[in-house]
């Protein structure tokens, strides 16, 4: 099994909505010549956001635009940004896509919400604005899907089927470096993947509970490269949680002991790791509202 080494894992972070992401870094040998170069010139920059400010960076680029009147719910153009990783001496590349990704939440929220919910925050000009733009690039035939997803106020369980406890970096240095997030290569994250949803149809049924898992599995082997890294970053979570919870904090431990219980027909087991799961989570999901 290929290690990782953690100083290549950790990463400050800062403040940040409460939010959590999986990403997926490309070497960069899987872009175009044309592009390739943009990014190594783009990782000589001295411009560019470094690593501890990227995602506050992004979050700031965001609010710029949502805090015009009226609100711009996606750029003219796609983000020339990405995330950056080194890992012996290779550069990994995760573009912010963050058009691209505007495009699909602003599709997500206007399909779940009322039309006169939405028209409330998105008004009637730029929401067609956005919806011509997303039509026309999708009528041109691109199939580009994105290489980061985000989850607001809690991490779905699939997320932590990826990784293996040893993978975990936390960080919890001072109020501005709080991390805690896990990284590791396609293949180990694809295997793992493929046994767990194999051991849920062998044993929870064929449709019940390996949809979300596979739902993952479609993101990666439909985007990544054969030498990409998958990131689960908790993001700004971290900022909600005490140095207690989040030492206490091992989800992917949890879930993969549930899905070797599972294999074993040790039904108690999963229902106890389960059950401490859910809990944590449910957690929490309620300071949302105590927001």
């Amino acid at each position: 099994m290929v290690r990782v080494r953690q100083d290549d894992l950790c990463h400050d972070a800062t403040v940040l909505p409460y939010s959590a992401y999986l990403r997926l870094y490309q070497p960069l040998d899987a872009f175009a010549p044309q592009e390739r170069r943009r990014w190594e010139e783009y990782a000589l920059s001295p411009d560019r956001p470094r690593r501890i400010r990227t995602l506050d960076a992004e979050q700031h680029e965001s609010l710029g635009r949502l805090l015009v009147s009226p609100p711009r719910v996606a750029p003219e153009e796609e983000s020339e940004h990405a995330y950056l990783r080194m890992i012996e001496g290779r550069l990994y590349v995760c573009p912010w896509q963050t058009r691209l990704r505007s495009w699909r939440a602003y599709d997500d929220f206007s399909n779940t919400v009322p039309f006169a919910v939405s028209e409330s925050f998105v008004p009637a000009p730029e929401a067609e604005r956005v919806e011509e733009a997303y039509r026309s690039w999708l009528d041109s035939g691109a199939v580009v899907r994105p290489g980061i997803l985000s989850s607001n106020w809690t991490i779905p369980v699939p997320w932590f089927v990826p990784f293996e406890d040893d993978e975990r970096c936390l960080v919890l240095s001072n109020q501005d470096t709080r991390t805690l997030l896990y990284l590791t290569w396609y293949s180990s994250a694809l295997r793992r993947l493929e046994h767990t949803s194999a051991v849920l149809r062998e044993h929870v049924g064929e449709n019940t509970a390996s949809g979300g898992v596979e739902r993952v599995k479609d993101w990666l082997t439909s985007t990544a490269h054969p030498e990409a890294l998958v990131e689960l970053d908790y993001g700004g979570l971290p900022y909600l949680l005490s140095d207690d919870h989040l030492h206490a904090d091992r989800s992917v431990a949890e879930v993969s002991g549930a899905v070797a219980a599972l294999a074993e027909g040790a039904t108690g087991q999963v229902r106890k790791l389960r059950e401490r799961l859910l809990e944590r989570w449910k957690y929490v999901r309620a300071l949302q509202h105590a927001n």
